[in-house]
């Protein structure tokens, strides 16, 4: 007798989620069929020539806090090709009339910027004496109701246990960097997930950085590949064409609707764009929150209550520049820039010849890329103004020169256009998932309705949280579930 019909599956987008989800989905044997709309693959882990250097256009790390990227890359081949940054590590460009003096090593020894021991000297030289008896006080106040309240912001857990000297100049330029966004406005759940378990536990938030600061992975926070991040991205297109995906760039979801016990997906191609629709008996929506919300919500209306805004708008400026003082690594891999440092524009600055070796080698001593980053989203009070003034909204040449002003002040070298070999403008919007206050909440009701509709999974990162280290674990265990549910049928 015949076996039954082999399984087909359908993934919506081609960012690095929609990647790993095709794959893993091929190899238990289901027939898949990946739609991306734009023309390149990879999403925000792509890569872009600058002055004849292949770059990172997105990513260029990803967290070791747990093996779900290294055991991807070694399934893929990568496994060697695995390379820690410089351990110089990273400064903090902190307010004050003397730029220079105002900069200082970024402390090690916290999470997300919140210091597990605020009476140590790196942390009295950011916040001041009187900041760290401040935060000391930590060890003595009662939790109170931030361990029980629904939810809380990182800001507000912070400034309670703390004070204000470490919330402004600690933890809200590293989760600027990270999140482009302030602490009052994130959901301390999301973007520190058991952090308040831990407080609860240990009676302080210092003792709850210092218990999930050991509980986490030896060695360095970060790691890269050597030859750039993209080629995780080239490396699953390769293993996905020998899975036999069918993979259709330039192919936008036009529309998905429930058909029987499957779906049917219907997407236009072409420069005069010719629509088709095909069934699978699986659908995988890997686009971002509110594409993926409003393809859905037909099908799961309850989508729609729960319907992200979009991400802040980011800029990243790329510069590569012919500067031999540059080779003593004066900010060692790079600076965090505290909000209210007005002599800089940029939200951080990656000296990425300063921290990867890889690349450093490939350039040679003298030549050095720099990597400025622009684009915060700050309070809700501050959103109408952070609109008018995002950086995709800027043209390529104000950035240029906004980026090569800001390297001057945060390295202390001055930098002029003669100085430039190459670079290039690279923006993001609505790449960083919105992680406000309620996140978590809506996280959990997009998961309840997604389960209760069989054949159907949704990730990235507007739901797994930032990160390459979080999106690869979370899409790995969804598309295992939906595996799962397509052999019982």
């Amino acid at each position: 007798m015949p076996g039954p019909a082999q399984k087909t599956g359908v993934v919506v987008g081609g960012g690095i989620s929609g990647l790993i989800a095709a794959r893993d989905l091929a190899r238990t044997g289901v027939a898949v069929t990946l739609f991306e709309a734009g023309t390149e693959l990879g999403g925000c882990v792509g890569t872009h020539s600058v002055a004849g250097l292949t770059l990172d256009s997105g990513a260029e790390s990803f967290a070791t806090r747990s093996r779900a990227v290294p055991d991807l890359m070694e399934e893929l081949g990568l496994g060697d090709a695995i390379v820690q940054p410089n351990r110089d590590g990273a400064w903090l460009q902190l307010a004050g009339d003397d730029v220079a003096a105002a900069a200082q090593r970024m402390p090690q020894s916290g999470l997300l910027g919140i210091p597990a021991d605020p009476r140590a000297p790196e942390i009295v030289q950011a916040i001041g004496r009187a900041g760290s008896a401040r935060a000391a006080l930590d060890k003595v106040l009662p939790v109170g109701s931030l361990v029980r309240r629904e939810t809380v912001s990182l800001g507000e857990v912070v400034r309670a246990r703390m004070g204000e000297a470490v919330l402004r100049r600690l933890v809200a330029p590293v989760v600027g960097g990270v999140y482009s966004s302030d602490p009052d406005v994130l959901d301390v759940d999301s973007v520190a997930p058991g952090l308040r378990a831990a407080l609860a536990k240990h009676g302080s938030l210092s003792g709850a950085v210092a218990s999930m600061r050991a509980s986490a992975p030896a060695g360095s926070a970060v790691a890269g590949l050597a030859g750039g991040m993209g080629m995780l991205t080239r490396a699953l297109e390769k293993d996905l064409l020998a899975l036999g995906v069918n993979i259709r760039t330039g192919c936008p979801v036009t529309a998905v609707e429930r058909s029987g016990s499957g779906w049917l997906v219907s997407a236009a191609a072409g420069a005069a764009p010719v629509e088709e629709t095909v069934f699978a008996d699986a659908l995988v929506m890997a686009t971002d929150g509110p594409s993926a919300s409003d393809l859905l919500t037909g099908s799961v209306p309850e989508l729609a209550a729960a319907r992200p805004g979009p991400g802040p708008g980011v800029a990243l400026v790329t510069l590569v520049v012919d500067q031999p003082d540059l080779d003593a690594h004066p900010r060692g891999t790079g600076v965090l820039v505290a909000a209210d440092v007005e002599a800089v524009d940029a939200k951080a600055l990656t000296h990425a010849t300063a921290k990867w070796q890889w690349l450093a080698d490939s350039t040679g001593p003298g030549t050095h890329v720099l990597r400025l980053s622009y684009g915060r989203a700050l309070s809700a009070e501050d959103s109408a103004a952070a609109a008018r003034t995002s950086p995709v909204k800027r043209g390529d040449e104000d950035l240029f020169a906004q980026a090569l002003a800001d390297a001057s002040v945060l390295l202390q070298i001055p930098l002029g256009v003669d100085d430039v070999v190459g670079w290039d403008v690279v923006r993001w919007v609505g790449a960083l998932p919105s992680a406000a206050v309620g996140h978590h909440d809506r996280v959990a009701a997009v998961r309840a309705a997604v389960e209760a509709v069989p054949g159907l999974e949704v990730v990235g990162a507007w739901l797994a949280g930032t990160g390459l280290a979080a999106v690869t674990a979370d899409t790995r265990t969804r598309i295992a579930g939906l595996a799962d549910q397509l052999d019982q049928l």
